[in-house]
């Protein structure tokens, strides 16, 4: 009687007998899926580090115009009555508030302009178009890169019953980048300024 040898079988595997094609699909799946994985993690921190300039001078330029109605405030170049916008702000997202106009700040979405004499932004006499520094970090020069794509605006709404209290809500849109789809983003800014400095 002849004996089979347990390879040729396939029914007792020794130690050096190797992996079934399922275990191997198995392995290269899960492979798969972990790379996939890494891959999509990166493409988001890739999309984090592309957004991050502009969602830091959306940031800042909001503070700016919050800054620039304080001044208003504080060194009285307009009158408490006069910070408002010109026209009417739409105040009905924000409860509480009243829409007034008269004011010295537009209500319109603007391109984001320097300030001009009086030294408000989103007021009429702004001029000339924000630029951020280019290679050389000095703003000035002609290496100055335009801030292209951004967009202000500023409502101002006085408090339903205090008129010693005004909301303001900037609102700066900029557009995304390739890697997050060039859809069109928005940081928003609100606070209060009160009368009193």
């Amino acid at each position: 009687m002849r004996s089979q040898s347990p390879i040729a079988t396939g029914t007792n595997r020794g130690p050096d007998a190797g992996f079934s094609l399922l275990e191997v699909v198995v392995a290269m799946s899960v492979l798969i899926v972990g790379l996939l994985g890494l891959a999509q993690t990166f493409y988001v921190g890739m999309s984090l580090v592309a957004t991050s300039s502009p969602n830091l001078i959306a940031r800042e330029k909001a503070r700016e115009a919050i800054e620039s109605v304080h001044t208003a405030r504080d060194t009285r170049v307009i009158l408490w009555a006069r910070i408002r916008n010109d026209t009417a702000p739409d105040c009905a997202p924000w409860p509480g508030t009243v829409a007034n106009a008269g004011g010295s700040f537009l209500v319109n979405e603007l391109p984001l302009r320097t300030a001009g004499p009086d030294g408000l932004v989103n007021t009429a006499d702004d001029v000339g178009q924000e630029a951020s520094p280019g290679p050389d970090n000095i703003m000035g020069n002609a290496d100055d890169i335009p801030l292209l794509g951004f967009t202000r605006q500023i409502a101002i709404c006085d408090v339903a019953g205090n008129p010693d209290l005004r909301q303001v809500v900037v609102t700066i849109r900029y557009n995304g980048t390739g890697a997050v789809g060039n859809q069109r983003r928005e940081y928003r800014l609100t606070t209060y300024v009160s009368s009193f400095s």
